[in-house]
């Protein structure tokens, strides 16, 4: 049986793995930015408070005590962004289609955003989906296709798996509804919504 120090050791070598697989999984677009940090900052606490039982009691077990195992699970459910609703308007009239979950945002705010960003050149926004923090910390995400825009509310920053997700989902909107929205005017009831299945599921 190895020593206590040797053990703390072999721990504290896990823990910068962990360190190393936080930042690529951050880099791979897996998690987003608060549950970098808070993830991070666990780590840090855990290093330290190992690295200060073994410096104190190094052949005793002592360092075991500051070890949290699972914490890092749960900060990356608490953080996790969720869906709290969409709203989905039709490119050539700029007006509203669809709102389903709890799209609790002042049209005021985004109205003006969503004409912008339709009106605006493709090289000004690279022609793809963008997200931006509004009032109250939620994240509101424009998602453009070809005959509609979906935007999407968010409780936290989505990270860029989940920002994907989104837009295979917009893609796939119109695929299934392709002949529907071509014909004038679009009528909501004949549409499939791929986005009801986003609102309280994870993506």
């Amino acid at each position: 049986m190895p020593a206590p120090r040797e053990q703390a050791q072999v721990y504290l070598a896990k823990l910068h793995g962990k360190i190393d697989a936080l930042a690529s999984s951050f880099a791979a677009g897996n998690i987003n930015r608060l549950q970098f940090q808070e993830l991070y900052a666990h780590y840090q606490r855990e290093l330290q408070a190992v690295e200060a039982a073994v410096t104190l009691s190094p052949t005793s077990d002592e360092w075991k005590d500051a070890i949290n195992e699972g914490q890092s699970i749960l900060i990356r459910r608490r953080n996790r962004a969720s869906v709290l609703g969409f709203s989905i308007y039709e490119n050539a009239t700029g007006m509203p289609l669809h709102s389903l979950g709890q799209f609790k945002v002042d049209p005021a705010l985004f109205v003006p955003m969503l004409s912008s960003y339709q009106t605006a050149t493709a090289e000004i926004f690279g022609g793809g989906m963008r997200s931006t923090q509004i009032e109250g910390g939620q994240w509101l995400c424009f998602v453009p296709g070809r005959f509609t825009t979906t935007l999407a509310l968010f409780n936290l920053e989505p990270s860029t798996r989940q920002l994907k997700a989104l837009e295979e989902m917009q893609g796939l909107f119109e695929t299934a509804n392709r002949e529907r929205m071509a014909a004038q005017p679009i009528r909501l009831e004949l549409l499939v919504c791929p986005h009801e299945y986003f609102i309280g599921h994870p993506i």
